[in-house]
């Protein structure tokens, strides 16, 4: 499979290619971890233009706990990242590219505790869980560095 990497991923990471990039960068399970996600209102008719909210849960582990999240946000982002800072753990997105990777789809992501900055890796099937990966993804990058 061959992605091309965002440049500023490319630069930081010495990674000339995608193959590069996740032998740096492999993914790994972390101690933060998306079990389940659901949009609540997904069948919801929408009552005017343009964005709307909507109420998403997400079965959340950290370590040993796991616990149901909540939140009401434009986006699956949002709410994610919504969700994490509820538990005290912040990852603000300062960079987001998402490209097809063969029968997949590649999120990288950058993302920022307030003082750190890391990237973050989602692929999956679909862009919403190729995203939330790299959210999950980053997050655990930055707890751990």
């Amino acid at each position: 499979m061959d992605v091309p990497l965002p440049r500023g991923l490319r630069e930081e990471a010495h990674a000339p290619t995608f193959q590069a990039f996740l032998a740096q960068y492999p993914p790994s399970p972390g101690p933060l971890q998306l079990n389940r996600w659901i949009c609540v209102d997904e069948g919801r008719p929408a009552t005017r233009w343009g964005p709307q909210a909507r109420n998403y849960q997400a079965t959340l582990a950290f370590g040993d706990r796991v616990s149901t999240s909540s939140a009401t946000a434009c986006g699956p982002v949002a709410a994610l990242t919504e969700m994490l800072y509820q538990r005290g753990i912040a990852v603000e997105l300062t960079a987001f590219h998402q490209l097809p990777a063969g029968e997949h789809t590649a999120t990288f992501l950058r993302g920022s505790d307030g003082g750190r900055s890391e990237w973050g890796l989602g692929l999956a099937d679909d862009p919403t869980s190729s995203a939330l990966h790299a959210v999950i993804a980053c997050a655990n990058r930055l707890l751990s560095s």
